[in-house]
């Protein structure tokens, strides 16, 4: 259970710091970049219904933060086909809520979308001002986020990233590590591509231009608010990722041999569909703030190695 009345040391910096989705794997890393920022408060699903607008308003105002970082989503992807009316609750009318809030009290909202709003069908990386085109629900919702927070203005920042994991939660690297202690074979999808990115490299990141912001190196508002692409550097497919993560965990699984093949998307069939391309341009994010997240390869080894000591064979 979170404390709602928040952790942390009270310091003359960022002031009164709200982390929604403060015990999800990217609100877990943001405890951490932020840590000595200011007073931490940390709001998660055990203290609010992220789905009522009347409660996620009163947990703004009860707390009267000075920054918010909303790491809260609904990302059962394939779920939400099922569960629309949820997901949309979670992923775009909260957000409005927050924004709206955020508004009223004159401070930052950071916010973080995805890759999923595209349709996958580019050549090339995806840029900030190329159409969105969703393919699944979970898309959708993303999306009618980020144009809810859009609509109101103000001082925001919506990061859009892709494949996110870390060392906390429900992710591919972890599922991949525990399916190799299990199985001898795994099938993994190879004409998906996108950016693997880590939690720590987007709580760094977001720290780090935070901060920026606070400190009025990027100048007024109208400079530096709006939507950027944030993900680790270079590109791969779940097949690349995955056979990548068997190779750095090859040491701290005892010898233990696990074959991976490579499959189409058509013979993994999900409720959701899946954006054959997600792979984002980061050129935005760095040419504003001066700012590039670690190669995909060298978060994913940091990781891995952070992990070392809970891996089993």
């Amino acid at each position: 259970m979170l404390d709602p009345r928040g952790r942390g040391v009270f310091l003359k910096n960022l002031g009164r710091v709200l982390i929604v989705g403060a015990a999800g794997q990217v609100g877990r890393e943001l405890q951490r970049s932020f840590a000595g920022a200011g007073e931490l408060l940390l709001w998660d699903r055990g203290e609010v219904d992220l789905a009522l607008e009347e409660q996620v308003r009163d947990m703004v105002r009860s707390t009267e933060p000075d920054l918010i970082l909303n790491a809260a989503a609904y990302t059962a992807v394939d779920r939400a086909e099922s569960e629309p009316e949820m997901a949309f609750a979670i992923n775009a009318q909260e957000p409005r809520v927050l924004a709206e809030e955020a508004a009223r009290r004159n401070i930052l909202l950071v916010h973080y979308s995805t890759d999923y709003i595209f349709d996958g069908s580019k050549d090339g990386p995806w840029i900030e001002t190329d159409q969105p085109n969703p393919l699944n629900v979970y898309g959708k919702t993303k999306l009618a986020g980020e144009m809810a927070i859009q609509n109101v203005g103000g001082k925001y920042l919506i990061f859009r990233t892709s494949w996110v994991y870390g060392p906390h939660g429900n992710n591919f690297l972890l599922t991949i590590l525990r399916l190799a202690s299990e199985r001898n074979e795994l099938n993994i999808v190879n004409d998906q591509i996108g950016g693997p990115t880590t939690s720590i490299e987007l709580a760094d990141a977001t720290r780090s231009i935070v901060d920026g912001v606070d400190s009025g190196a990027f100048g007024s508002v109208e400079n530096w608010a709006g939507v950027y692409h944030m993900t680790c550097a270079g590109a791969t497919s779940w097949f690349g990722f995955a056979s990548a993560i068997l190779e750095q965990s090859a040491g701290f699984r005892n010898g233990r041999h696990v074959r991976i093949k490579g499959i189409p998307t058509e013979d993994y069939p999900t409720p959701a569909k899946r954006p054959r391309n997600s792979v984002l341009s980061n050129d935005k994010l760095h040419n504003r703030f001066a700012l590039r997240l670690s190669t995909w390869e060298s978060a994913l080894q940091q990781t891995i190695k952070q992990l070392q000591p809970t891996l089993k064979s």
